[in-house]
């Protein structure tokens, strides 16, 4: 049998050129096609998997001391009989400020537009894809897994599958307790429009830089503005400090906990929906995982959570979980090696 294989997609995105922050509109998309599957007839289920904060689709490609690969992982779950065979698309939603949320901004770019609307087309017109709903899962970590919630919800006809590995959630602990630390990053750099007119080559990054930039792309995803030098609203006064509430309601819009009533009956019919993260979370992300949690009781959306005993990062492992819970959703129809069986 043929082994699996990673195919490097080019995609020219139409959505994306002329981007505000002048970034690639073509990207380089990893796609892991499974082993045999250039001598089969066999249609796969597909999972877009997204890169967390500052990581794109090739990262996951990186060979790491003592770590898989994406690839290796799957080819070993494969062989193990742990989840099925599947194509897994790694897309690249990357910015020039380190991600995109996968979400529309008017200072970054269309990056909802174009996974919905240019990838997975391409995708299922390249490939040998199961292209029904049900056999499409969006997940992710981190950033990725806050894309994959949202996405999901708004896209219930595209996606029959969520899966969100220690999602972005609750912004008030999420994102909030970070401002103070940006503000006395970015007045040391001497304000955000020097910081991000010298970014990535500010002077050597001092105490704060991580919560300056990742404060700033946030706010380029969540509250853009066209009239701003910046090309978005800051959440805050930068020189007192003071919260500006019409911003940080702006934020809020786009906080999972605040979309879940809205997009309720998008959730209620997916076919299956996972999330979890580590009780320790660097970055408060299980409280808000928390409270996203106890909402989707509250409105009676079937779902599984799993709180483990670790932190945010090096978190891969939790794959083999999240696949092997997906792999038994995507259908019982599977010969020994778990292909689909779908013609």
């Amino acid at each position: 049998m043929q082994p699996s294989q990673v195919v490097i997609e080019t995609v020219e995105s139409s959505v994306l050129l002329g981007n505000p922050l002048g970034d690639p509109h073509i990207r380089r998309v990893p796609v892991y096609l499974p082993a045999g599957y250039e001598e089969s007839e066999l249609r796969y289920p597909v999972v877009y998997l997204l890169a967390g904060y500052t990581g794109r689709g090739l990262s996951m490609l990186n060979v790491s001391p003592w770590e898989e690969t994406l690839p290796q992982r799957l080819d070993r779950l494969i062989r193990q009989g742990s989840i099925r065979q599947m194509i897994v698309v790694m897309p690249d939603c990357f910015t020039r400020y380190g991600g995109s949320q996968y979400i529309n901004s008017r200072a970054t770019g269309r990056y909802e537009d174009h996974l919905i609307q240019e990838l997975v087309p391409l995708i299922d017109s390249r490939y040998r894809t199961d292209a029904r709903r049900a056999r499409r899962v969006v997940m992710g970590k981190s950033s990725g897994g806050y894309g994959a919630l949202v996405l999901g919800m708004r896209h219930p006809d595209v996606f029959g599958i969520v899966v969100a590995h220690s999602g972005d959630n609750y912004f008030e602990l999420a994102y909030k307790p970070d401002f103070g630390i940006c503000l006395g990053a970015l007045a040391g750099y001497g304000g955000a429009e020097k910081f991000l007119r010298e970014f990535p080559h500010p002077p050597p990054r001092s105490k704060g830089w991580w919560e300056a930039i990742s404060t700033l792309a946030m706010a380029a995803c969540y509250s853009p503005s066209d009239s701003l030098p910046l090309g978005f609203e800051l959440p805050f006064d930068e020189r007192t400090g003071e919260i500006v509430e019409k911003v940080w309601q702006r934020w809020l819009e786009h906080d999972p906990v605040n979309l879940l009533e809205r997009h309720a009956e998008a959730f209620r019919g997916l076919n299956y929906l996972y999330l979890d993260c580590g009780s320790r979370d660097e970055y408060r992300l299980q409280w808000g995982t928390r409270v996203f949690v106890e909402r989707l009781k509250k409105l009676g959306i079937s779902h599984h959570y799993e709180e483990f005993d670790d932190g945010h990062r090096n978190l891969s492992y939790r794959y083999d979980v999240s696949l092997a819970k997906i792999s038994e959703r995507l259908g019982s129809s599977t010969d020994p090696l778990g292909k689909s069986c779908i013609r």
